[in-house]
């Protein structure tokens, strides 16, 4: 298997070596040459897997350069229960990714967050973490990655590589911008290998550091730059697995079709699912969920993709989703297009300039209803109002960013077809705005009672990428 850019003008890898990269050397991102196809032989045979060799059956479609043996080795040291040790009670810690139902077998949530920081980024950032530490120690090498959050990506993927041999992180965060929770989970780590960055100003701008920094080639070079932001290919490869596992929990007969509704606001667990769908998983509709940053729902309702600038960004109460410059959707545009770089390289040139573009009229807009999206939106009071009629009909309490998908979900249920909602993170994250909608704490682990009150370290700088880099070169290996 080999991977090409979305732009067209950088040379076939092997997965190991884009693993390490982040973005491709022409600014593009990543993907395989073509989607291995899924039978209905090959789902009657994964139907009843444990997850870890489901994640194997489905990352060896991916991934040719690692043994067979190492990678299945791999998947089953990552999916494990005392990894994912925050399961509810009642769930069987086995499972990794539960269903919940609300509506008994037409409406549920897909449990990822029980790993240890409670978001879904942990479904696919321990596993990114082990390929990191296998690929490095194999190639003798080391390697620093830079990435940027909006809040759980920066604490998974702390939490995945504290510790890890030959592995430095720079995690850059919107200053102020993120939960109380969510910061202690990052600056609370006193790891040697960990640091964290907290940039005045938006997401946005820590992710345009990011990419400059990663487009400064002779300094990636020089100083090994790697990332595990969703541009990654690792972590979009990963999170197709539960995609196929919420299917198989939802059904009965590889007959049957489901519909997924997911927060989105990079668009990276999203992609994970429409390359399920092209694989060939029954997937009737990809839901897409935002808040009141709607760039992705303006572009699924009218064909306009319009990256808003940083005073245009909303502070929202899901603030994971608080983006509007989402890099994954670049490769769902690489598909729509028909795989045509250099169409994509066009698009982006102008994207990148703070341009807008618009496929009305176009042969791929014409093609869009085949890819089975639909999209919504949803602002704080939906947000309120959804965790208030969660926890009235079902009893169950959930997080801001899964009551955007939640809210979005029961506006496009169709008669025949479960809808999963994807759950986004555990609502102890975002306490205050679950005691704004409930009048009440939600539960916490044990384990991270009193995470707030741990000694924080943490730099905080201007949004100035000479200011990354030169903190950068002070403190990489």
């Amino acid at each position: 298997m080999r991977y090409i850019s979305t732009r067209g003008r950088a040379p076939a890898q092997s997965f190991c070596d884009i693993l390490l990269g982040g973005l491709a050397p022409d600014g593009g991102l990543y993907l395989p040459e073509s989607y291995p196809h899924v039978g209905a032989a090959e789902l009657d045979a994964w139907r009843s897997l444990p997850y870890h060799e489901l994640a194997y059956q489905i990352l060896s479609r991916f991934i040719d350069d690692i043994p067979s043996d190492d990678l299945r080795e791999i998947c089953r040291r990552t999916y494990t229960a005392e990894v994912y040790c925050h399961a509810r009670a009642g769930d069987d810690p086995r499972e990794i990714t539960p269903v919940h139902w609300l509506d008994d077998g037409s409406l549920g949530l897909l449990a990822l967050s029980n790993g240890p920081t409670l978001a879904f980024k942990d479904m696919a950032m321990q596993l990114l973490g082990n390929l990191f530490e296998y690929v490095l120690e194999r190639r003798h090498d080391s390697i620093n990655i830079l990435g940027a959050t909006s809040g759980d990506t920066g604490s998974a993927a702390e939490y995945a590589m504290r510790g890890k041999h030959n592995v430095r992180v720079f995690m850059l965060s919107p200053h102020g911008r993120m939960s109380a929770f969510q910061r202690a989970q990052m600056y609370s780590l006193q790891d040697p290998n960990i640091f964290n960055i907290a940039v005045r100003g938006m997401f946005d701008d820590a992710q345009d550091i990011v990419k400059a920094v990663s487009n400064d080639h002779a300094f990636k070079a020089r100083h090994k730059i790697g990332a595990v932001n969703s541009i990654n290919w690792g972590r979009v490869a990963a999170q197709i697995v539960y995609y196929f596992k919420g299917y198989f929990a939802a059904t009965r007969s590889n007959d049957q079709r489901v519909a997924f509704a997911v927060p989105s606001g990079n668009f990276g667990n999203i992609c994970a699912g429409h390359i399920a769908r092209m694989m060939g998983l029954p997937i009737e509709r990809l839901v897409l969920a935002t808040n009141e940053n709607d760039v992705l729902d303006e572009f699924f309702r009218t064909g306009t993709y319009r990256p808003r600038t940083t005073a245009e960004t909303h502070a929202t109460s899901s603030p994971s989703m608080d983006i509007s410059k989402a890099s994954n959707f670049e490769r769902f545009i690489f598909d729509l297009v028909g795989r045509d770089g250099q169409v994509v390289s066009e698009l982006w040139s102008g994207v990148e300039s703070g341009a807008s573009f618009d496929l009305v009229g176009s042969p791929y807009w014409a093609c869009i209803d085949e890819y089975g999206f639909a999209s919504g939106a949803s602002s704080h009071a939906d947000r309120l109002a959804t965790i208030r009629h969660c926890f009235d009909t079902w009893g169950v309490v959930i997080d801001t960013h899964t009551a955007d998908g939640l809210k979005v979900a029961l506006e496009h249920r169709q008669t025949g077809i479960p809808m999963l909602v994807l759950e986004t993170a555990l609502p102890a994250k975002f306490e205050d705005t679950i005691c704004e909608a409930l009048g009440r704490v939600p539960d916490r682990p044990a384990d991270l009672a009193d995470i707030e009150s741990l000694p924080q370290r943490v730099e905080v700088m201007d949004a100035d990428v000479g200011a990354v880099r030169a903190f950068i070169e002070r403190h990489c290996a």
